[in-house]
């Protein structure tokens, strides 16, 4: 059994792809967050190679992939997926999913139903909660204030500073970089026209997914994101909603927690 974690790349359609492979066993596929990229998974993946064929890719835009100057958009991303799937040769695999990558995951299985044996979400993204339970809005005029505004602001620390509000400036201030400099999730989650976000929102879709899923809630997570996982645990018609440790980032905090619930789903619903 080949226990080495494996780099490889190859050309979609739409860019060159990158990702992460171990392990032998029913394919696992694990896609990851808005901020992130595959190396997410790694802990995970150590985790369950002794029993699961594990890929973890970079989606176009994010990581290592190629980030091509296109319009992206959550259909985009499934269908590089799929091209890659089909690529590999994988007809029926696992789909993990965190953040942005849950709402791919979750679309895929919409839209290719028979090549899913399970999903498993964390901190799903892709559902518009009620007022004031979603950050999009405030990100979205996070990313959009001009520049100008913020130096200005920062120009005026001995002011803000007397005021108590230097903190929370260079706060928002880093949050701004942090998202322009992620060009791809920036666009998928807040540049786009609300009417284009809006028909890949999947809170009026969800009950055609009759795959077995488990959603994985942190102990930790903010309100935000245990009301997403609540949404879709009600939401998916075969959904189990588990809350596991403590952990800001569940994937890598509580890699271990979160591969034994992967193996002990895969054992239960494997046909």
């Amino acid at each position: 059994m080949n226990q080495q974690l494996r780099n490889s790349r190859m050309k979609l359609s739409g860019g060159r792809i990158f990702w992460r492979e171990i392990g032998e066993g029913a394919a696992v596929v694990l896609l990851h967050g808005s901020w992130q990229d595959s190396g997410q998974w790694v802990g995970v993946m150590d985790y369950l190679r002794q029993d699961h064929h594990c890929f973890a890719p970079d989606l176009l835009g994010f990581g290592d992939s190629e980030h091509p100057q296109i319009h992206y958009s959550i259909d985009f991303e499934v269908e590089c997926l799929a091209e890659y799937l089909e690529a590999l040769k994988l007809r029926h695999v696992y789909l993990v999913g965190h953040s942005l990558g849950a709402w791919v995951a979750a679309s895929y299985a919409l839209k290719y139903p028979d090549q899913i044996g399970g999903l498993v979400l964390l901190a799903p993204e892709g559902i518009q909660l009620k007022r004031g339970e979603n950050t999009w809005q405030s990100k979205r005029q996070l990313l959009n204030r001009p520049s100008l505004i913020f130096k200005l602001l920062r120009s005026l620390r001995p002011l803000t500073k007397m005021l108590g509000l230097h903190l929370k400036i260079e706060q928002a201030w880093n949050e701004r970089l942090q998202l322009l400099e992620a060009t791809a999730a920036s666009q998928l989650l807040f540049k786009r026209r609300d009417s284009e976000i809006e028909a890949e929102l999947l809170q009026e879709k969800l009950f055609q997914v009759q795959i077995p899923a488990l959603i994985l809630q942190s102990q930790q997570d903010t309100k935000t994101v245990a009301a997403l996982c609540q949404a879709y645990a009600n939401l998916l018609p075969k959904a189990q909603l588990k809350i596991i440790g403590e952990g800001d980032d569940t994937a890598k905090d509580l890699s271990e927690t979160v591969a034994a619930n992967i193996r002990e789903f895969i054992s239960v619903i494997k046909p």
